[in-house]
């Protein structure tokens, strides 16, 4: 544990990539393996059940420190991470525990967070006390991070990667695959990240790593000859791939999510596929020839067993539009043309749910804005580019593979409620609710968190702290005063939110000085963007 602490601190001290990737490498060298492994768990973004709830938390602090219960909920609420605000408030360890030392990582993740699932109430309390007695505040921190599964830590999980690859001798690409599906953090998954290329194997459901396009933000003409690249629809589902080994079917989302038993038409129709055979695809909601609003998909995402009522009304398919594995051998290091005449093959013996995405032909570059233009009309978010002779590669390479998406929609909404961001922007209100009017009044239709640049995060910050009208917690309701443009990718009608719709992915485009409240737009101008 100490030494995660100190690399926690290392990590937390600077913004410089190459000295996080020097921290990086030190700490595995160093580590012991059992170590290791919860340190590649942790650093990677995976996290712990959470094990305690946070209102017995902020209970339990008042009472290991002997505070009333509203200073501990008043300095949550100026701290903003209620790990932090924890480890602030309990006393440092006393001269009695100067000589304690601190336990290894993987002895305080196995032996002392993971047994509080089992244990009494009581019993939980005084495990947690007895870790708030001992540990110092950096550690104590961690360690609240861990038992609320909420542990971040400032580093990609790329850049965990290149340190691992780069101790092991090996390509990345190699470290990424390695690291990718059901990893366990134990010695043994540990030592496989570091042996020599060549050596070892894989689990038959591992997925490959994915590869991931760049936006494209200047005219497709600078790519190019128009000749050398492929133009595809950029379909709105979810990026997945299926893998056909020893006689099973598994699908893996982008998320490295196994989604066993979720898309059970897709899992029947591949069930005809050659045995070593790995798509790359998107999942879509679809009937007939057309595709489904992506909200429809969404009833199916939680469902780990739909019933025949979902399946009715969601019916789903694979889009395929690439081949990884076929017969067991690797094509990622091929040209993707070649690829592509290799899966029109392989998917004529799967069911129609997985089907190939078909190219959009165009002769010259000046065909494709006007097709671009028709993308909402055809469910669809704009066109992927892919140059013909690309290899499929690990992460987001720039260069071989582009997204060039329609415009999002916009509206100007209104500031009503904030509150604090997390990690770093804890002690700031980052996390914004915007409303439109509806009538007399301003209903909320959007949360969103970014978009905004550091120095109006700072303004905004100041303002709501200044013109707090009411107090719900950590959210502050503001004087609706503010008016803000903001940008999403889709709308659809919802029964659990007060406005009757939901946005997808909204996010802050600019903030409208420029405009009063009575300016911002109105509920049905949004519901007309729904068209049903």
């Amino acid at each position: 544990m100490q030494r995660f602490v100190a690399l926690f601190e290392s990590l937390d001290r600077t913004t410089k990539t190459n000295a996080k990737l020097e921290a990086l490498v030190a700490y595995f060298r160093a580590a012991e393996p059992a170590d290791a492994a919860w340190a590649v768990y942790f650093l990677t973004g995976q996290r712990l059940k959470r094990l305690v709830g946070t209102r017995e938390l902020r209970e339990w602090t008042a009472e290991f420190s002997g505070l009333p219960p509203w200073l501990v909920e008043d300095s949550y609420e100026h701290v903003g991470d209620l790990a932090e605000t924890m480890a602030l408030l309990a006393p440092e360890p006393g001269p009695a525990t100067d000589t304690f030392a601190l336990p290894r990582l993987h002895e305080l993740v196995e032996a002392k967070i993971r047994p509080l699932s089992g244990m009494q109430d009581d019993a939980r309390k005084a495990s947690v006390f007895e870790q708030w007695r001992q540990l110092p505040v950096t550690a104590r921190f961690l360690y609240n991070k861990m038992i609320t599964g909420a542990l971040r830590v400032g580093v990609s999980k790329r850049l965990v990667t290149r340190a691992l690859a780069q101790l092991a001798g090996v390509d990345p690409g190699l470290t990424a695959h390695r690291l990718m599906g059901d990893w366990q953090p134990t010695p043994e998954s540990y030592r496989s990240l570091l042996l020599a290329e060549g050596e070892g194997g894989h689990d038959h459901a591992t997925p490959y790593p994915f590869f991931l396009a760049s936006p494209l933000e200047d005219p497709p003409e600078t790519l190019g000859p128009a000749s050398q690249w492929r133009a595809e629809w950029k379909w709105d589902g979810i990026r997945a791939q299926l893998i056909r080994r020893s006689g099973e079917t598994i699908l893996w989302s982008r998320g490295e999510e196994r989604l066993d038993g979720r898309f059970p038409e897709i899992e029947h129709a591949a069930a005809g596929l050659p045995d070593g055979t790995v798509i790359d695809g998107e999942i879509m909601a679809w009937r007939g020839q057309t595709p489904l609003p992506f909200s429809l998909l969404q009833t199916r995402i939680g469902r780990k067993k739909p019933g025949a009522k979902t399946l009715e009304n969601a019916p789903a398919v694979l889009i395929a539009f690439d081949l990884l594995e076929v017969e067991g051998r690797d094509l990622r290091p091929r040209p993707l043309r070649e690829r592509l005449e290799l899966l029109l093959d392989v998917v004529e013996a799967a069911g129609p749910e997985v089907r190939t995405s078909e190219a959009v032909a165009f002769d010259d570059w000046n065909a494709l804005p006007e097709l671009r233009a028709s993308s909402r009309a055809r469910g669809v978010e704009g066109l992927m580019l892919k140059h013909v002779d690309s290899s499929y590669q690990v992460g987001r390479r720039r260069g071989d593979w582009w997204k060039w998406k329609v415009r999002p929609y916009t509206f100007d909404g209104v500031l009503l409620y904030a509150q604090p961001g997390h990690g770093r922007r804890s002690g700031l209100f980052t996390d914004y609710t915007f409303a439109v009017h509806a009538g007399d009044e301003l209903v909320p239709v959007a949360k969103a968190y970014s978009g905004l640049k550091q120095a109006e995060i700072d303004e905004l910050d100041r303002w709501i702290r200044n013109h707090t009208r009411e107090r719900f917690g950590p959210v502050r309701s503001v004087e609706p005063m503010h008016v803000f443009e903001l940008a999403f990718e889709g709308i659809a009608r919802s029964k659990r939110h007060k406005s009757g719709i939901a946005l997808r992915f909204p996010r802050i485009h600019r903030w409208r000085r420029d405009l009063a409240v009575d300016d911002a737009d109105r509920l049905a101008d949004l519901e007309r963007l729904i068209g049903d």
